[in-house]
């Protein structure tokens, strides 16, 4: 365990639109968000944009640091403004090639994000655009540790990478239905259990391997090492 937590954790305001990590570039530092939340992006050669991840305070933004090379392909940029945690990547890998606890939490992170992956690349090919921003929004409230947040219809669907009128028509069902409410980039979930049902089997299997593999969720408990 670290013992200089003041020398190697610094508190960080992170603010929309934010850029912590550019695609290609080398990592210097990582980030444990707390109630801030960031969206992992890839980008086409056209400029068009689809989220493959986003990080909140369940874990790590920097994963390529435990993983022996800090160049990345993704970007990673902040979604919703708060705080986190930012540690240098020299002194996370360190910790990390010591083995141990921390370690063993971080791979444990790696796995859970190796799951939510594969069972969203699935979701994206076989699930409506209503059950896809049902798990999203469900996903975001978690992460986030609330049920209101901003986020505008643009963005969203550049996050499940569909047009924006596709967002429209599946937001309007969603708010027809009473199960979110949805003003100027406002969103409130308004009925969960509904929302739940609405959305595909793929976020209770992700929840499901998150808390198998890291405890009820949000909970970063990598943080608690530092």
């Amino acid at each position: 365990m670290l013992r200089s937590l003041p020398t190697i954790l610094k508190l960080v305001s992170l603010q929309v639109p934010q850029i912590l990590h550019e695609a290609g570039e080398p990592i210097t530092q990582v980030y444990f968000p707390d109630k801030s939340m960031i969206s992992i992006v890839t980008t086409m050669e056209d400029g068009s944009t689809a989220e493959v991840g986003i990080v909140s305070s369940e874990g790590l933004v920097g994963i390529p640091v435990i993983l022996g090379n800090r160049i990345t392909t993704t970007t990673s940029f902040v979604q919703i403004s708060g705080a986190a945690m930012q540690m240098n990547a020299d002194i996370l890998r360190a910790e990390f090639n010591r083995g141990g606890a921390i370690q063993n939490l971080l791979l444990c992170y790696v796995q859970a994000i190796y799951s939510e992956l594969s069972q969203a690349a699935a979701c994206n090919r076989l699930h409506t655009l209503d059950e896809r921003l049902a798990r999203w929004l469900l996903t975001v409230a978690d992460r986030v540790q609330s049920e209101d947040f901003l986020l505008t219809q643009e963005f969203i669907s550049q996050m499940l990478g569909v047009r924006r009128s596709g967002v429209t028509v599946a937001a309007s069902t969603l708010s027809q239905a009473g199960m979110i409410s949805y003003k100027r980039g406002h969103i409130s979930i308004l009925n969960r259990e509904d929302l739940e049902a609405t959305s595909c089997e793929c976020y209770r299997v992700i929840q499901n391997e998150f808390a198998r593999l890291l405890g009820k969720m949000p909970n970063n408990r990598v943080k608690n090492f530092f």
